[in-house]
Order: C-alpha cells, then sequence, then structure tokens
C-alpha cells in the first residue's frame, strides 16, 4: 500500500452508505419464516399486589398462540445483577423475575406475555386479560425514600446498600482548620437514554438441532448468552447463539439482560416458531433502565488561597425497583471513586446510600457516574469561586494537579499515567474567548437577554481493567476483549472483535488500523462482530473500552500476524527469520532486494510446499485476548455559552467548544463526531430532559417523545473541538477512550453559563433540567429581578 497513512486520517465511515441507503439490518428488519408477534402486558400500578390474574379469554380470541404468566416460566431464574458493591451490612439483591408473581413494583412491571400471529391480535389479548390489584402505598421520591416512613418497596426496607470511601479522619481535620467551607446541595435529575431504536429480540427454537438463536439490540452478545446459560433459562451453553446485528444507538441502556429475551425464547421454545418483540416508544419509557438520579451534599474546605484541602460528598442514589445488571456499581465504583477527578485534594470522604423506590430501574448512561461526579465537583468549585472572589478559571488552575506529578496515585484508587491539565485549560480559555465575553454581555443586554459562559473540567476513567482490581470491587465478569485476524489466502483480512459497534465507527476505524499495519487495501477488510457464533467470547462494548482494550486486542493480533508472515518469509527466501524486515505491505531480507508482498505471503501459509511442518503450520490467522493493566484516562475542558430571556426564561445556547486529550487518535472526524454527539446529550440533560412522575400514584408524566424532549438541531449551534495529546501509557494503541466525554463535562458546563448568565441578579443555584419555566421563576424570584434594559 502507498500513500499517506491511514491511521489519524479522517476518513470517511465505510458503514455509513448501508445505513443512509436503507440497507442497515436492525432487529426489525429481520423476518423468520413462520415468525409470530409478543407483547408485553404490563402493570398500570407503581406498587400493588396481584390478587387475580385470568388468561382464558384472552387465549380464545383469534390468533393468540400462547400466553406466558410467572407460573408458566417454571424453573426459569430472574434477572442477575452482575456488581456486589462490598460493604457491612451487606449490599441488598431482591429476586428480579422476568414476569412479577404476587407484586408489581413499578408502572410498567411485566405482568404476562402475549404471542400471537399479528401485533395487532396480540395487543388485542393483552387487553382482554383481566388483572385485579390490591394497590399499595409508593415510595416514588428519592429524597424522602430511607425516612422511617417511607412505604417498603421490599420487605426488608428500602436500602439498598450505605457504602463509603476516603480518608474520613483526614476530612474531618481539613474542615475543622479550612479557612472557608463551601456547601452545595444538589439534584441530578433522572434521564433516560432515548436511542433513535426502541429495544427489540427475537428467540428462534430449531427443534432440529435443538438450538436456541436470540437476535437483540444489544451491546454484548457474548454476556447475554452467558447470562441465558446460567442465570435465566439454564440452558447449556453451545445450544444457544446470540446475534446482535445493527443496532440504532445504546449509551449503556442496552448492555443489561432484559426479560423480554428471556419471553421471547421461551415462547419459541414452547411454539416451535419464531417470536418477535418490538418495544413501543411509550412501552420503552416504562421497561428501559433509566439513568442519573441522585441527591448530594458537596463541601469543600478551602485554604485561604481557595486550594481544596478536603472533599466531603454524601449521595443518595436511585436503584429504581429492581437491581439492573450494573445499577450498584454506578453510584459506587464509577461515580465515587472518580473523586477528586482532576484535582490535587488529598483528603476525600465519599459516602453513598442506594435507595429502592417504586420506578424503573436505574442504570448505566453514557458516562455512567463519571457526569454526576463531574457535575458535583464542578458546581461546587464554581460556588467556592463565588464565594470566596476568585475568578473561576483561577480557582482551578490553582487546585489542578500539576504534570510534573505523573504518574499521578490518586487519594481513594487510580494512577493516573500521563496528563498536562493546565496546558489544556490555558487552551481552553483562549477557545472560549474569554477576553471577549464582556462585549458580548454588553450586545446582549441591549437586546434585553443575560449572556453568561460556563465551563467544566473533567477527568475520566474508563476502558475498564483490570479484571481482578474489578472482582476486588464486586464486578462478577471479566474486562478483557478478545481480537481475530484471519488472513485470507487471496491477501483478503476478516476481523472478528468482541466489541460491538452501535455508532461508533469500527467498521471503519479497525479497518484504518489494519491497512496501515499490514499494507492491505482498506476495501479488502472485513469486520465481524455481534454473532456468538462467529466471534470467538469478547466482553462487549461499553465504558469507551472499544478501542483501547478491543482495539488493542486486534492490533496484537495483527503484530502476531506479522510475525509468523516473516518466518514464511524466511523459509520462502531462504534467510533467517531475524533477517526479516516488514514495512509497507512487503517482507524484505535487510540489505538485500529480495522481497515479498504480503498478499504473497498469504497465499503461501494456505499452500505449504515444503514447509518445516515441525516448526512452522500452515495457515495465517492469530487471536488474542488483552486484559489491559489500568484503565484510561481521558480528560478535558467543555465549555458552553449561552443567552437567557428574562420574559420566558428560555436559554439559548449560543457556542459549544470542547478540548480534550484523547492520547492518540485513529481517526479525529470520528473523535469529533462522538463529541458533539456527547455535548448534544449534555445539553438534553441540563436543559430539557427528565424523566418525571407523579408523587402520588408513581405514574411517568414524561412516557412519550411529546412529554419527554429531547434536543434537536435548531437548540444546537455549530460545536468547536479540538484535541491535544499526551499517548496513554495502558495500552499499544495509546489510546483513551472518547465516547463519552461530551456527556461527562456537557451538563455541568451548561448549568454554570445559565447561572453566570444570571450571576447579575443574585442567582446562585438551579436544579436541572434549567427549563423555560425554571429558570423564569429563578428570575421572578431574585433579588434583581427588574430584567436588563431594552
Amino acid at each position: 500500500m502507498t500513500g499517506e497513512p491511514l491511521i489519524g486520517r479522517r476518513q470517511t465511515r465505510k458503514e455509513d452508505r448501508r445505513f443512509i441507503t436503507g440497507a442497515g439490518r436492525y432487529v426489525d428488519d429481520i423476518a423468520l419464516p413462520g415468525m409470530t408477534w409478543g407483547v408485553v402486558l404490563r402493570s398500570p400500578h407503581a406498587h400493588a399486589v396481584i390478587r387475580r390474574l385470568d388468561t382464558a379469554a384472552a387465549q380464545a380470541m383469534p390468533g393468540v398462540l400462547t400466553i406466558l404468566t410467572a407460573r408458566d416460566l417454571g424453573q426459569v431464574g430472574g434477572l442477575p445483577v452482575g456488581w456486589i458493591v462490598q460493604c457491612d451490612p451487606p449490599m441488598a439483591q431482591p429476586p428480579h423475575p422476568v414476569l412479577a408473581t404476587d407484586r408489581v413494583r413499578h408502572v410498567g412491571d411485566p405482568v404476562a406475555f402475549v404471542v400471537a400471529e399479528t401485533r395487532a391480535a396480540a395487543l388485542d389479548a393483552a387487553e382482554a386479560i383481566v388483572v385485579e390489584y390490591d394497590m399499595l402505598p409508593a415510595a416514588v421520591d428519592l429524597a424522602t425514600a430511607l425516612d422511617t416512613d417511607a412505604a417498603p418497596v421490599w420487605p426488608g426496607g428500602n436500602l439498598c446498600y450505605d457504602w463509603s470511601v476516603g480518608d474520613g479522619a483526614a476530612v474531618e481535620r481539613a474542615f475543622a482548620a479550612a479557612t472557608h467551607v463551601t456547601t452545595v446541595d444538589l439534584i441530578n435529575n433522572r434521564i433516560h437514554a432515548s436511542p433513535m431504536e426502541t429495544r427489540g429480540t427475537i428467540g428462534h427454537y430449531d427443534a432440529t438441532s435443538d438450538r436456541h438463536t436470540l437476535y437483540t439490540s444489544n451491546q454484548n452478545p457474548h454476556v447475554i448468552r452467558v447470562l441465558l446459560a446460567t442465570a435465566t433459562l439454564g440452558l447449556s451453553e453451545e445450544k444457544i447463539r446470540v446475534v446482535s446485528p445493527d443496532v440504532g444507538g445504546g449509551f449503556g441502556m442496552k448492555i443489561y439482560h432484559y426479560a423480554e429475551e428471556v419471553l421471547v425464547m421461551v415462547a419459541s421454545h414452547r411454539l416451535n416458531r419464531p417470536v418477535k418483540w418490538i418495544s413501543y416508544r411509550t412501552e420503552a419509557y416504562l421497561s428501559d433502565t433509566h439513568a442519573r438520579d441522585h441527591v448530594t451534599r458537596v463541601a469543600l474546605a478551602l485554604d485561604q488561597d481557595g486550594v481544596v484541602q478536603g472533599l466531603r460528598v454524601e449521595t443518595t442514589a436511585n436503584m429504581g425497583a429492581y437491581l439492573s445488571t450494573f445499577a450498584p456499581a454506578i453510584p459506587s465504583f464509577f461515580y465515587a471513586y472518580p473523586f477528586p477527578g482532576p484535582y490535587k485534594v488529598r483528603a476525600v470522604e465519599c459516602r453513598i446510600r442506594a435507595a429502592f423506590t417504586n420506578t424503573q430501574p436505574v442504570d448505566a448512561y453514557r458516562g455512567a457516574g463519571r457526569p454526576e461526579c463531574t457535575y458535583v465537583l464542578e458546581r461546587a468549585m464554581d460556588a467556592a469561586a463565588r464565594e470566596m472572589g476568585i475568578d473561576r478559571v483561577e480557582i482551578r488552575r490553582r487546585n489542578l494537579i500539576p504534570a510534573d506529578a505523573f504518574p499521578y496515585k490518586t487519594p481513594l484508587l487510580w494512577t493516573y499515567d500521563v496528563a498536562d491539565f493546565h496546558t489544556l485549560l490555558d487552551r481552553a480559555v483562549e477557545l472560549a474567548d474569554f477576553a471577549g465575553l464582556p462585549q458580548r454581555r454588553a450586545e446582549a443586554l441591549a437586546r434585553g437577554r443575560y449572556r453568561g459562559l460556563g465551563f467544566a473540567y473533567y477527568m475520566e476513567a474508563c476502558g475498564m481493567g483490570p479484571s481482578k482490581m474489578l472482582a476486588e470491587q464486586g464486578c462478577r465478569g471479566a474486562q478483557y476483549e478478545v481480537g481475530q485476524v484471519r488472513v485470507n489466502p487471496t491477501g483478503s483480512i476478516t476481523v472478528m472483535t468482541g466489541s460491538h459497534t452501535h455508532g461508533q465507527g469500527h467498521e471503519t476505524v479497525y479497518a484504518q488500523i489494519v491497512a496501515d499495519t499490514l499494507g492491505v487495501p482498506f476495501e479488502r477488510i472485513e469486520i465481524v462482530h455481534g454473532d456468538t457464533d462467529r466471534v470467538a467470547y469478547g466482553i462487549g462494548t461499553y465504558g469507551s473500552r472499544s478501542l483501547a482494550v478491543g482495539g488493542s486486542a486486534m492490533k496484537m493480533s495483527l503484530d502476531k500476524v506479522i510475525e509468523k508472515g516473516r518466518k514464511i518469509a524466511a523459509h520462502l527466501m531462504e534467510a533467517e527469520v531475524g533477517d526479516i524486515v516488514f514495512a509497507a505491505g512487503r517482507f524484505t531480507v535487510a540489505g538485500t532486494d529480495l522481497s515479498r508482498s504480503f498478499q504473497e505471503i498469504a497465499a503461501a501459509a494456505y499452500n505449504p510446499i515444503d514447509y518445516p511442518l515441525d516448526r512452522l503450520e500452515p495457515g495465517l490467522e492469530e487471536t488474542t485476548w488483552f486484559e489491559p493493566p489500568d484503565f484510561t484516562f481521558p480528560y478535558g475542558c467543555h465549555i458552553c455559552e449561552v443567552e437567557v430571556d428574562p420574559e420566558t426564561g428560555r436559554v439559548a445556547v449560543m457556542a459549544l467548544a470542547a478540548i480534550d486529550d484523547f492520547g492518540n487518535q485513529m481517526n479525529p472526524m470520528i473523535v469529533e463526531g462522538q463529541i458533539h454527539g456527547g455535548l448534544a446529550q449534555g445539553v438534553g440533560q441540563g436543559l430539557m430532559e427528565h424523566c418525571v412522575f407523579d408523587a402520588g400514584s408513581g405514574q411517568l408524566l414524561s412516557g412519550s417523545l411529546m412529554d419527554y424532549t429531547l434536543p434537536r438541531a435548531d437548540d444546537l449551534p455549530m460545536m468547536k473541538v479540538e484535541s491535544v495529546v499526551t499517548p496513554c501509557l495502558n495500552n499499544p494503541l495509546g489510546v483513551k477512550g472518547c465516547g463519552e466525554a461530551g456527556a461527562i463535562a456537557g451538563p455541568a458546563a451548561v448549568v454554570s453559563a445559565v447561572l453566570d448568565a444570571l450571576a447579575p441578579l443574585g442567582v446562585t443555584s438551579l436544579d436541572m433540567p434549567l427549563t423555560p419555566e425554571k429558570v423564569w421563576r429563578a428570575i421572578s424570584a431574585a433579588p434583581a429581578s427588574a430584567g436588563p434594559a431594552r
């Protein structure tokens, strides 16, 4: 291959052609012979006892094939939890039944599964099922869920766990000696991932082979296969194939093992026909996991110069009614351990109380604990700066870890490998144009608007590993990844990876790495994922791990392919292996003009004439399972500038910018796209997204896209994205995860901007989302609420 390298190039995505021409293959596109439709009957109540469940009339309706209730599931196990927080008393682990048995615990809790010839027939039959409920009081409000008089979700009460980490004694000393203490009360609003494609799944039992195939919109098919085998269905693993085809967005919400995956497989086995279930949008809000939902008090102990000496965080986190797969880890491991982020304070203590409520389960969503951590830190830093009369940038500059301190062991768990926080902050100030802000404020004020500039600094831990450390923290699964590289006889390449792609661009970026490493044309490289029958056991895609872990596994297999190619080339050219050099797609005997192309070596690998078979096997295929020695630690500063209309409370986002350090970048265009998407979701949480429940009944009031507001194109400005590069030391590619960054710092930057705009009025605190009504009420109640002159 000749020309400029593909690694680092803004290569257009090869997978996009099929998506924009309608050739994508999602679960709902799959039509199998004899396919039937499943519909879930869900509880209309947040908390109730099931007194009577009668399916007879529904079963007799035209087209109805079978109806499953809890008593039909026999030995089917409950949905598992994959992380056990280590605490005393032990974490509560109540059962999570696939179908409700004697009690429902949130609106949308599945009660029965109807299978019919058509979706319409299944819907009609579901409406004909008779269920009699005895209503029970519901615990809906997180702030009061742990009160002694709160309605119990489970017989043992509403506390899932009470867990602390840090040095409480050191924190007490820091606060006792502090010149100033800043305390902030915060609510991190509950949100929903709302991917473009709702969840869907198909169960297909083949009696001839006695095998089950599950097609599911999921981010980690191998893990789902294991959970089906060991936790829910109890089948032998080789009898299960899981296929995750094209997935239209996941954002963490499609990591988990859901009840519908079990139901379609049980029903398919009963009927010996395929069964499809596709979620309606409103059903998605009732049955998918939700995210965030924290109530927090944070306190900083500062000296006279504004340097933080102590950090105390007390958070109550919502688990919902049941524990989703990774739910316990999100407010503990992924939220508490990242404190104190990029700041050098050593005395840190976090106490997390996880509470059950009669609401949907809460689990990871883009960033998963890191956005909540960043929001707490950055809101507290802004408040401290205001209270002490220190510039917001300057107080951060005084508290950032210096570049010469790396590798840096944090006071809780991590060891940061490399970073240069101050250099990035200086560039962020230039990118935000702080110097021109007074002029922009004045111009906005002349138009009757308040203008504000906000920013948030973040430090992320992602690309999980090693497995031993995670197991010690309560993780029930390993965190390596597999990469298989198969060189075909004609020289084309098939890569099989355990990392599933659902919008990230793996098919392009992985092919760029392969093309540059082996000198094979980009067009002759196939990336295979999402099928447990084709790919060796892999862990999946989440936590910004695909390139750092999955890509590293692939790169190590590529290096093994080259090493074996050197042995084949040495045999063909009658040279020593140590004399063979590989570059630009050719194997050359050093110091001579003897060489063979990669394609010639590939052909020879499958035509082993006169091979020394005792030392050199035919074929050219290599596999690597890469276990990362540590996480990767991207960091950055995200910037938001807004204008607020005091007459309506509407917030207009005027500018968004980000500067990040993601280490080496394989494709800067795709990196920028990830930041754009994350920033959009950050704006969504900051200004509009909110899962709202009726406090009395537990009914979800934001259960459709008419009520749950998502950002649109006209809510967002053109975004500026820049990078600095300090290569990661924890993987062979030198990369750091980029998939979650925008959603991590975005909400804090948005709120910072709005509070900066309203600072002249004396508004110092608002909780997300900053809806027009909420902002208008704050302006109206502010000490200086007359509004700007027009």
